[in-house]
């Protein structure tokens, strides 16, 4: 593990909420990487009024869903069909489902700034296993 070395990657960027009837509303989402969680990216969506949504999804899903379709279950992430440059996220849970374009490039810089901070293969050597586990147990799951 590198415990002095931990980093923070932030960006800010638009997506596309896809609503019916293909209505566009722009949704302010702020990405968050951090290396003591070195396989995942959180994603805050600027909900307006209603506050702000928070998911979490896996780097590596995120990446390959730049070049393919990705993800099962709840997340789905796939380039667009056409030559737009933009990749399509799906999210779906209990309370809903929403399906948004985001630009491919802008996606790919954020996880290239994620790569400098841990390298794809390494994040085993930034998890402190033990506390994770402490973590994992304290929440019952």
């Amino acid at each position: 593990m590198m415990a002095n070395d931990h980093g923070t990657v932030l960006a800010t960027m638009v997506f596309n909420l896809v609503a019916p009837a293909g209505v566009i509303a722009p949704v302010g989402v702020e990405l968050r990487y951090d290396s003591r969680n070195p396989y995942e990216v959180g994603m805050k969506f600027n909900a307006g009024k209603a506050g702000e949504v928070d998911w979490v999804i896996a780097r590596d899903l995120l990446a390959d869903g730049l070049v393919a379709e990705a993800g099962e279950g709840d997340v789905r992430i796939r380039p667009r069909l056409d030559s737009s440059g933009l990749v399509v996220i799906a999210l779906s849970a209990p309370s809903g489902q929403a399906t948004f374009e985001v630009n491919a490039e802008q996606l790919a810089d954020f996880l290239n700034d994620t790569y400098d901070a841990v390298a794809p293969g390494d994040e085993h050597r930034w998890m402190n296993v033990d506390e994770t586990l402490s973590r994992l147990l304290s929440h019952n799951l």
